[in-house]
């Protein structure tokens, strides 16, 4: 493992990409492989995301989340869609191929079905299908719930993973309804129209992503279609690099701390927690390797349940109202509230 002169190490692994698979003209999927004795850290839940390490002249390196697009137990896939001006994409798109070795650190994120035998109803915009596919294979290959995808695009030549999609429709035709929506054909749409496609589901749990607007647009719909329990996953840049990350804060205990029981990788550990800390700060200066990445609550790698207790967050950019109400917390934004407290990374 390498970093730039003078920067510490922040926990990453070496990957190696396995396999490019163009998926359209604008977006590919990278195999990667980590090594044996990382492969524990690796193991991930349906829609979560990987943070990767892309070389740059300019910097060293550029941090940039990608969602996994494949099902545990199947090669550790993300899928990148070009970006116009985006580095990072534009590089990988361009320069990943069979070989290259990129820094990742251990997957992250909230953005998951509780049980893979709920039926789902899943929406997505463009390349925010990519942790949606991870759902929808991960629920029709080890789970028994049904899905139904309203995907929505400019053109057909725009559909990511047209080809699996039709395959899985074909081998799990009870189980798996696919609504294609182009926007060359039927134009933009609209709250009302995503509505009532969404209306025969509501009583579905609901996972939206894409761009901005297909995600507010498809949000409200859901809620005029009476859907309560909608979760959304966020495209964000982030403003810090994790893989050139400064050294954790030292928090000192003082008269004014609650007390935090962390579960954390199978051990639980006790400590002061100092009101004015965030969890995350206080979990590092103890020596603990607890996840995180942009450290701005933007990103959801350092995402963990609030078991006991209630928290404070300073952001919140990227949970939404379904997780919070499931007792989400971002450990780079909390600072307790109540004089005890109890927190699991589960």
């Amino acid at each position: 493992m390498s970093t730039e002169p003078g920067l510490p190490e922040t926990g990453y692994v070496e990957a190696r990409v396995r396999r490019v698979v163009a998926e359209t003209p604008d977006a590919v999927s990278l195999e990667l492989d980590v090594p044996a004795e990382d492969a524990p850290r690796f193991r991930y839940r349906p829609g979560q995301f990987l943070t990767l390490r892309i070389p740059s002249e300019r910097t060293g390196s550029v941090a940039r989340c990608y969602s996994l697009s494949s099902a545990p137990g199947d090669p550790l896939t993300v899928t990148v869609k070009r970006v116009a001006d985006g580095y990072g994409s534009n590089w990988l798109c361009d320069n990943a191929a069979e070989g290259t070795v990129l820094g990742v650190l251990p997957p992250a994120g909230v953005f998951t079905p509780k049980s893979l035998d709920d039926d789902l109803l899943l929406c997505a915009g463009g390349s925010g299908i990519t942790p949606l596919m991870s759902i929808l294979r991960s629920v029709l290959v080890h789970g028994t719930g049904s899905v139904t995808l309203l995907y929505a695009n400019r053109d057909e030549g725009s559909v990511i993973f047209a080809a699996a999609l039709a395959e899985l429709s074909r081998q799990y035709p009870e189980r798996l309804t696919v609504l294609h929506w182009l926007e060359s054909v039927q134009g933009l749409p609209t709250r009302a129209q995503l509505a009532r496609l969404a209306a025969p589901h509501a009583r579905r749990e609901a996972f939206v992503c894409g761009p901005a607007a297909f995600m507010a647009a498809a949000t409200d719909a859901l809620r005029d279609a009476g859907v309560d329990r909608v979760h959304v996953e966020r495209f964000v840049s982030l403003s810090r690099n994790p893989f050139h990350a400064n050294g954790p804060v030292t928090a000192e205990p003082d008269d004014a701390s609650a007390d935090v029981e962390v579960e954390l990788d199978g051990d639980t550990h006790s400590y002061a927690w100092p009101r004015g800390t965030v969890l995350l700060d206080l979990l590092l200066a103890h020596g603990l390797d607890a996840p995180y990445s942009c450290r701005e609550g933007a990103c959801s790698a350092c995402a963990c349940l609030v078991t006991d207790g209630e928290v404070k967050m300073l952001a919140n950019e990227v949970l939404a109202e379904a997780d919070l109400a499931e007792g989400y917390v971002l450990a780079c934004q909390a600072i307790p509230v109540t004089d005890t407290v109890k927190i699991t990374y589960s």
